[in-house]
């Protein structure tokens, strides 16, 4: 039986910064959509992502404005003031994470695994329980939901598709900075002879992600047990 550590005030505190934030980005999510969403009803279809849904304020005032019914132009300025300000929020708390980082030395640390950033070494710091619960990184990544599920059909095993049945929050993190880190050597080349070149050359970039973010979970767990910095591999040329 695996008992969970009790964490410090502070480290619910921390916590607690990591779970405001995902809140607040879930609901722009869900505001971003629903701007979208209403807009098409009236033809105009926006591009998906945040940084473009924020200059629709100047559009309003423009062609779409006008053609658009006079009762839903305050409704569409309501939704985009509000974007407005979660926007600053999140940049408020991001500010903050990012000082946690330069001040904690397990977030240094992490910080030097490629894909990690403040934002994902300050949360695997406040929220992930001591590497000592965990007998090997499989375990580490399996409770982040990053281990595929076991099939077995004939006496054959068979590895599936992953759990996603841990933390979610680190999950989402650890997926992000490790599709970061794809799309980037989709663009510029991943080392010669690297894992990371190996699995391009024969996989969907997607399985890649979700690949490299499982090996990013045992290496973080193996940093925080032996409290050292990250050393890239020696790429050996086939």
């Amino acid at each position: 039986m695996r008992f969970v550590a009790i964490k410090s005030e502070a480290q619910q505190a921390s916590a607690l910064v990591f779970r405001t934030r995902d809140l607040l980005v879930r609901q722009r999510t869900q505001l971003i959509n629903a701007i979208r969403g209403h807009l098409t009803e009236y033809g105009w279809v926006a591009p998906k992502g945040p940084s473009h849904v924020a200059v629709l304020g100047d559009l309003l005032d423009g062609d779409m404005g006008s053609s658009l019914p006079e009762a839903a132009r305050p409704m569409f300025r309501t939704m985009l003031d509000l974007l407005e300000v979660l926007n600053g929020k999140i940049g408020e708390l991001d500010k903050e994470i990012a000082q946690r980082a330069r001040e904690d030395a397990i977030a240094k640390r992490l910080m030097t695994i490629p894909g990690v950033g403040p934002i994902t070494a300050t949360a695997i710091a406040a929220l992930a329980p001591p590497p000592e619960s965990f007998t090997k990184g499989r375990d580490f990544a399996a409770w982040l939901g990053l281990a595929p599920r076991q099939l077995s059909t004939g006496g054959k095993q068979k590895l599936g598709s992953i759990t996603k049945m841990g933390e979610r929050t680190l999950r989402r993190l650890l997926i992000i900075g490790c599709s970061a880190v794809v799309l980037q050597a989709s663009k510029r080349g991943a080392p010669a002879g690297s894992w990371l070149e190996q699995m391009m050359a024969r996989k969907p970039r997607m399985l890649v992600t979700v690949a490299l973010a499982n090996k990013t979970a045992r290496i973080i767990w193996a940093l925080l047990l032996k409290q050292e910095e990250y050393k890239a591999p020696v790429a050996v040329a086939a």
